[in-house]
């Protein structure tokens, strides 16, 4: 089968995302073979692709909002059937036994794996994923459609919840790309008031299409003090200026799995008055459901561009230049013909 790998870390421009071919993943026993039929682009595949976050998986495939078919399954898995639609996300397994897991908090678990990280991701033809962390996908939304629910909008709505926003508040969205356009949705449905701070004029022409009540460069104030906040794009020096926008008890939730290095905050004008700053670690798998639940009530709609499996790196570097609003997903124009009638075992 073929499969995109990050051959070596460095700037997605330079060619580093290699196409390459690979024998067909053998599932484990308690994971699923899963053919690929479309996978969103997320800018943590651009992370692991350039070196911010640190190589894990050498040669690794990246990819983590996969929707696609189970092909074949381990000995010890039950319930799912061979043809099953399946989305496969960026959690990809946890022990299940240490404190964090035992109280629900599974996403800070220390010796928890990722999709496209720890293990090969959905930029391919086939991967494998563990059946406990496989997702059921809700019925009536196409495979480009739903891919990028199963990572970017799961993520901003996790930001979403720990950004403590109070009924109809204030939401300030820093950024604008495949999450928080999803996180927006959700939060409008809910009745919250929705300003967007982004550097792209395409961004915050859609923020308008979807209801936001303005749209304004991330640098500018927004026209009313905000009770959240939730920065998406991964630049510190944006940090201070949300807070500023807060208003006194606000609370900012940072999203982004990578952050540029954060300048020193002014306490007086950024903190006091008992603003908070929170981090947000992956999700757990409550999440997934809570998520793509309301997604399904709210019609939470991706806005997406659509590139062919073939053109992965075209993809990954149109993300980093900003060239589209919403979301990008890869469909899978391979041929696939590798694990028909793969087995089951």
């Amino acid at each position: 089968m073929r499969a995109w790998a990050v051959t070596e870390p460095g700037p997605v421009e330079a060619g580093v995302l290699r196409l390459i071919e690979r024998p067909v993943p053998v599932p484990g026993d308690d994971e699923l073979l899963v053919h690929v039929r479309a996978c969103g682009v997320c800018r943590t595949d651009l992370h692991v692709t350039e070196g911010d976050l640190p190589v894990h998986r050498p040669g690794v495939t990246p990819g983590h909002e996969v929707v696609g078919t189970v092909a074949g399954y381990g000995a010890g898995v039950s319930g799912f059937a061979v043809g099953d639609r399946v989305g496969v996300a960026w959690l990809r397994r946890t022990d299940g036994t240490c404190a964090y897991c035992l109280r629900g908090a599974e996403n800070l678990c220390p010796r928890s794996e990722y999709t496209g990280w720890d293990a090969d991701g959905g930029y391919t033809e086939y991967t494998t994923a563990p059946a406990a962390f496989a997702h059921r996908l809700p019925a009536g939304l196409d495979d480009v459609a739903l891919a990028p629910l199963l990572c970017a909008g799961i993520i901003g709505y996790r930001a979403l919840r720990r950004s403590s926003l109070p009924p109809g508040g204030r939401l300030g969205l820093y950024g604008f790309g495949g999450s928080a356009h999803l996180c927006a949705q959700v939060a409008l449905a809910e009745g919250a008031t929705v300003h967007v701070l982004t550097r792209g004029e395409a961004a915050r022409r859609l923020a308008l299409e979807l209801g936001a009540a303005s749209a304004r460069d991330a640098y500018e104030t927004p026209p009313e003090p905000l009770d959240s906040a939730i920065l998406f794009a991964p630049a510190g020096e944006l940090v201070p200026v949300a807070l500023r926008a807060l208003d006194r008890g606000g609370v900012l939730a940072v999203a982004g799995i990578h952050l540029s290095d954060t300048p020193p905050l002014d306490y007086e004008h950024e903190l006091f008055y008992e603003k908070e700053v929170r981090s947000v670690t992956s999700n757990t798998r409550g999440d997934a459901r809570e998520f793509l639940g309301l997604a399904a009530r709210y019609g939470v709609r991706a806005t997406t561009h659509t590139y062919p499996l073939s053109r992965a790196s075209d993809a990954l570097t149109d993300l980093k230049a900003g060239r589209f609003d919403g979301a990008a997903v890869l469909v899978n124009d391979f041929d696939g013909r590798a694990a028909r009638g793969t087995p089951r075992g």
